[in-house]
């Protein structure tokens, strides 16, 4: 087998840094807020390094920013970019707080070499703007070591990856203290010295762990890993350093954010029409948008104008210190039908789709509403308003097939004071309504009155004579 390892040196800083444009230097400092554990390149570059005192960083850049440290927030990011790598390979193993390890032994005949498989992996990373130093080894903890060294290479050889640990000093091999103390009065500075140890001697001298310790760097002893699952749901983060002020500085982070569902949907194969948008303030309560579409959706152009219409209708009450934006109903994409060669029929479908979401958006899911029919011979009964849904392609009888309405019919019939004057087509017969006690028993006609209109007009049992639409 053959582990790829990825270790994110600024994993939590790349995180800040892809949310924001023109962040300028930043560093994270740890829990205590004494001391600097990362730091930017722009703040490298000004001599801001990892392990100085917070002090002294900001007299060299007084314009710092400062991130503290989260060990909650770095696991989820971590199986953000988890969830990522699943997309190459389906055996997945998180291990925090900076690493993800992937068998990719199995993957050389999916790809087309192991080559390949790198480049996939870099090219992701680079789209992604994050910095990872890679390694393959034969082993999961060789894999480990080499790349936490920065020393990864792309190379399934056995013997070359042997070599390249023999010659890393005791100090990266990531021995306990007390071990690592024990192997220097041993005058070992190497592992290659430390394998060239009998493993009885190992065993006896240090200690059995240690001893399946360097047999697992080694291949020589079982080290099998739990794979990951990712979870049924999408959700991703941004988080700010500088609270946001208005909605337009949420739409850099959010196209981000919507480009990776796009491409998560996308490799799914699924859809969604609802996405919730939750915004955190420092000191209210939480602003929850619900966006919602006519029917599936993938895009990310279209989500993004959706919430670009709500931010219009509804101004952000308070500045924004992170977002979250989060899916959890996936739908099935439906196979193409009914589409002439140049697939018109789609486009026209999407446009519909487009133009349904974008006016819900504006004035409020409520407000938009659709005619349905209503299975009532009764004219008045015969349609309903509802929330308007996905277009509905079921194939509906031929206008030949059905008989004449008029565009506008009336609430409820008005009666006529005298006769029509001419008849065109007619009688319809419509009776029903026995089941709920309103029961009609009419003969509808299309006529011309006394005044030259053209009016939908029936007659009663009663003999009388109503009007209950006009035609144009």
């Amino acid at each position: 087998m053959l582990w790829l390892y990825l270790h994110f040196p600024h994993l939590l800083l790349d995180h800040i840094r892809r949310s924001r444009e023109n962040q300028g230097a930043l560093a994270v400092v740890e829990g205590s807020g004494q001391k600097i554990i990362q730091a930017c390149p722009e703040a490298y570059a000004q001599g801001v390094r990892a392990g100085m005192r917070l002090k002294t960083a900001i007299s060299l850049v007084p314009e710092l920013r400062m991130l503290r440290a989260d060990h909650q927030q770095e696991a989820r990011i971590l199986e953000d970019q988890a969830r990522w790598l699943y997309r190459y390979a389906a055996h997945i193993v998180l291990v925090p707080p900076n690493g993800l390890l992937a068998e990719v032994g199995s993957l050389q005949r999916l790809y087309g070499g192991l080559a390949a498989v790198w480049q996939t992996v870099e090219q992701g990373l680079e789209e992604r703007q994050l910095n990872a130093w890679t390694a393959i080894g034969h082993t999961p903890l060789a894999a480990r070591l080499i790349a936490r060294a920065g020393k990864g290479e792309c190379t399934a050889d056995k013997g070359h990856i042997l070599r390249t640990l023999g010659q890393m000093p005791l100090l990266t091999a990531e021995f306990d203290d007390k071990t690592y103390t024990r192997l220097q009065r041993l005058g070992l500075n190497t592992l290659d010295e430390v394998f060239a140890l009998p493993a009885s001697e190992l065993a006896r001298r240090l200690s059995p762990e240690t001893l399946a310790y360097v047999q697992k760097i080694q291949g020589n002893r079982a080290d099998p890993q739990t794979p990951w699952q990712p979870p049924h749901t999408f959700r991703q983060q941004a988080d700010f350093v500088q609270e946001i002020e208005q909605s337009q500085g949420l739409l850099f982070p959010l196209q981000r954010i919507l480009s990776e569902l796009e491409e998560d949907l996308c490799w799914r194969q699924q859809d969604t029409d609802s996405l919730l948008l939750v915004l955190q303030h420092r000191h209210e309560e939480p602003t929850r948008i619900r966006v919602r579409t006519s029917g599936p959706e993938h895009r990310a152009e279209a989500f993004l104008n959706l919430i670009r219409l709500r931010f219009e209708q509804h101004p952000l009450r308070a500045p924004v210190v992170s977002l979250v934006l989060s899916v959890k109903r996936f739908l099935g994409r439906e196979a193409a039908s009914g589409q002439d060669l140049l697939g018109e029929t789609q486009d026209l479908n999407e446009a519909w789709h487009t133009l349904i979401s974008r006016l819900q958006a504006r004035l409020g899911g409520h407000s938009l509403q659709q005619l349905s029919p209503q299975a009532d011979h009764r004219p008045e009964r015969a349609w309903s308003a509802s929330e308007v849904q996905r277009k509905n392609h079921t194939r509906l009888p031929s206008p030949d097939q059905l008989p004449r309405r008029p565009l506008w019919l009336l609430k409820g019939p008005q009666p006529l004071a005298e006769a029509p004057t001419m008849w065109f087509s007619g009688p319809e017969r419509i009776s029903g309504g026995w089941w709920d006690g309103q029961r009609v028993h009419r003969d509808y006609y299309i006529a011309e009155l006394s005044t030259g209109q053209l009016a939908w007009v029936f007659r009663d049992v009663r003999d009388g004579w109503f009007v209950h639409g006009w035609f144009g």
